[in-house]
Order: C-alpha cells, then structure tokens, then sequence
C-alpha cells in the first residue's frame, strides 16, 4: 500500500461515523471510570481493572489521534484546528502524566478527556463555538456589573456593617453576599429578613438590587448569548446561493457524465 493510499485510508476512518460513535461510547466509559474511582470501596476492590481499562482507554485515544494526524493533508493543516489541538493537548498529557507522582493532575487529565466529546459532536461543538463569539461582547455588560456591584457593596458595608457584620462586617463580604442574592439563593429569609427588622432602608436596597441584578443585567447575559447562537446558526446553514450552487455542480458532473458516456460509444 502507497503512502497515500494510507493517508487516505486514516482519513476514511476518522471521518466514518461509526468510528466517531465508538470513540464517544469510549469517552462515556472513561467518565463512568474516572467516577468510579471516587468511591474508595469499588477503587480498593477493582483497582487493577480500573487501572488496567483506563490504560486500555488512552491506548486507544492515542492511535485515535495518531490516525487523525495521519488522515489530515499535513500536520500543520492538523493543528490549524483548535479542537484537534485541544484533543492532541489532553491525550499528550494524559501520556506524559503516566506513573508520575503527580496523582491529582493525572486525575484532572483523565476526566478532562470526556470534553473531547464536545470536539467530536458537532452540535456540541456549534454550541461552544457561538459561546466564545459572546466574549468579546460581553465585556460592556462584565463592566456595568462590576461598577453596579461595587455602588451596591459600598452603600450596604456602609449601611449594615455593624447590624449584619457577618454579611456586610467588610467590603470582600459585602460582594459575596450580593453574590448570593443575585443568584436568588436565601436571599430573603437568609439575608433581608433579619436586617429588615433593624432598619426599613433594607426593603430599597435588597429590593432595588435583585430588580436590576438579577432580572436586567443577568438578562442581558442571556439576550446576547441567544442572539450569538442564533447568529452561529444562520452562518452554518447554507444560504439559497450556496444551493443554487450545489445543484448546478451536480447538473455539470451529470452532463460531464453523459458526454464521456457518448464519446466512448462513438469510439
């Protein structure tokens, strides 16, 4: 077999879908694996096998990535994609980690194996990309919540600090606690209530800022990621122009077909 026979040979297998679904199934187990250990009765009782089926797992997650490197056109071509980067990253450490004394970076590569789900789902890996292209644009809303969330920990370390000194006793405390509110978490009967029966100003306060926090700005988080998503999407789908253009690309092979199809019967 040629050298490019078998290039072409990996880029068959790494583009096959049935291919693709083993080495997903392959990624759930090393999850259920990697879970498993975490329970010190089925780690002490099975630990050989465990070790034995995760050895088993990289084994194949390296010649996955090796037939991939292989199947591309080069290997820059390869690294060009992030995700195949990512891949190669997680694989490479997992291997270099190996018998180390580095147990719990050893352990943090093994379950990090199971993201390469996402590069390997293309759904999974739309999903991803159109949450990075919403970085960069919620850098005005990141600003607007920190200067919302500083006013709001000064006036209540000011207000409350000696009434509730274990959520307001300093300004570092004052933001977890307007952390928690503006997650919804007991911020009523955990946090208000008991400041409220000191001082009546508690009302505007916790009620002015889980109406702006928690139902406009983290809003906006939402709206701007749905509206990157939805933009993600419309950029994957292809446009009427690339269909028209499909359609005449098979009605020229189809009469390159018919015309090499006539000349041979003329010959």
């Amino acid at each position: 077999m040629s050298l490019k026979a078998f290039q072409k040979k990996c880029a068959d297998i790494a583009e096959n879908k049935t291919f693709t679904n083993i080495i997903i199934g392959l990624i759930l187990l090393n999850a259920v694996i990697v879970g498993l250990e975490t329970y010190p009765i089925v780690n002490q009782r099975y630990e050989d096998y465990l070790y034995w089926i995760d050895a088993v797992l990289l084994s194949i997650f390296t010649i996955e990535i090796i037939i991939r490197i292989i199947g591309s056109s080069s290997l820059v071509q390869f690294f060009k994609n992030p995700w195949n980067i990512f891949d190669f990253v997680i694989v490479a450490a997992s291997i270099l980690f190996v018998g180390s004394n580095y147990v719990i970076v050893l352990r943090i590569f093994r379950i990090l194996r199971v993201l390469r789900a996402i590069s390997i789902i293309p759904s999974l890996r739309k999903m991803v990309n159109a949450l990075l292209l919403t970085i960069p644009s919620m850098g005005n809303i990141m600003i607007l919540l920190a200067i919302f969330f500083y006013i709001y920990a000064v006036i209540g370390t000011m207000l409350f600090q000696s009434i509730a000194p274990d959520h307001f006793g300093s300004l570092h405390r004052t933001l977890l606690t307007l952390f928690q509110l503006i997650t919804l978490d007991s911020w009523a009967t955990g946090v208000m209530y008991p400041i409220l029966e000191e001082t009546s100003l508690a009302l505007i306060y916790f009620i002015s800022f889980i109406l702006i926090g928690a139902f406009v700005i983290i809003n906006l988080f939402v709206g701007v990621i749905v509206n990157n998503v939805e933009e993600a999407n419309r950029e994957n789908q292809p446009t009427p122009t690339d269909l028209k253009l499909e359609e005449m690309d098979k009605e020229l092979k189809e009469i390159k077909a018919l015309l090499r199809e006539r000349s041979r019967k003329d010959e």
